[in-house]
């Protein structure tokens, strides 16, 4: 009986200390999280303030901690040459990165990549996908750019009440 209680209470005092490492590693990440959002704070202070290369150095710490927004601000920088030498297949990479698995922050952008054919093929069907994800997601632009379509039945069927219903949906968000 003692030998069973004594095993019990190892189990019990090597399950708690597993527990406290499992609890550790979750604050952890938390907090690398929290961190690499505040990047993206940080950055777009940066960028409103016109300190493009701050900006830059920021969006990149805020993707590598995982921030599709980051991600998506970087894909921005690369497309338009703010702060970096402007590169589209670059600026694609960090869109896409910004756009995979439940990330939306840069399926907008990747679209309108797409649409005017910036460092890939241009496909208007692919563009309209893309805006859909990011309209879906919250994007308010991703709307617009889906209602555009829409309404000029490029990559899908014209139809002004869809045009009209995406671009009150991107009015909703305060676009």
């Amino acid at each position: 009986m003692k030998t069973v209680l004594k095993l019990l209470m190892a189990m019990a005092l090597f399950g708690s200390l597993a527990l406290a490492d499992d609890i550790e590693a979750e604050k952890d990440k938390i907090m690398r999280s929290l961190q690499a959002f505040n990047y993206f704070i940080e950055a777009d202070k940066a960028y409103k303030k016109g300190n493009y290369q701050e900006a830059v150095k920021l969006f990149k710490k805020s993707c590598d901690g995982g921030v599709a927004w980051g991600c998506a601000g970087l894909g921005y920088m690369y497309e338009y040459g703010q702060g970096v030498k402007q590169d589209y297949f670059k600026s694609v990479e960090f869109y896409k990165k910004g756009c995979d698995d439940e990330k939306v922050g840069g399926c907008t952008g990747l679209g309108y990549m797409y649409y005017e054919g910036k460092g890939v093929k241009q496909d208007y069907f692919k563009a309209v996908e893309l805006y859909k994800k990011g309209c879906n997601g919250g994007n308010a632009l991703g709307c617009g750019f889906l209602g555009y379509m829409y309404e000029y039945g490029q990559g899908v069927k014209k139809e002004t009440n869809k045009a009209l219903e995406y671009y009150g949906k991107a009015c909703d968000m305060k676009l």
